[in-house]
């Protein structure tokens, strides 16, 4: 991962992650998982995983949109994009729920 300045040129890793760690005491975030901080990646994951809930409420078809998705977040494959719907609960829930009308002859 990387990003850009605004003339267009990489920012130093260090100076992204010490703003980062800068941020994130400010705005007092503080690690859910296995990691003693958030990291500056995990905004993509939140971010997917917003995007895909409320795509879903929408009614939106993720199944077309999840390629845009992918790309706009640097994926080179749409899989890698996928693997974020199963480490959060709500997607998971909607994933079962059209399961279920699925399997008992419905639309998904």
């Amino acid at each position: 991962m990387f990003f850009l300045s605004t003339r267009g040129t990489r920012l130093c890793g260090r100076v992204v992650d010490s703003t980062f760690a800068q941020l994130r005491e400010r705005l007092g975030w503080r690690a859910r998982g296995h990691h003693a901080a958030p990291r500056i990646r995990d905004l993509r994951h939140t971010f997917i995983c917003h995007r895909l809930i409320a795509w879903y409420r929408e009614g939106i078809d993720v199944d077309k949109a999840i390629l845009a998705l992918s790309t706009y977040v640097g994926h080179t494959q749409v899989t890698d994009t996928y693997w974020y719907v199963t480490g959060v609960p709500e997607l998971m829930g909607i994933a079962a729920q059209r399961f279920e009308r699925l399997a008992q002859g419905g639309n998904q």
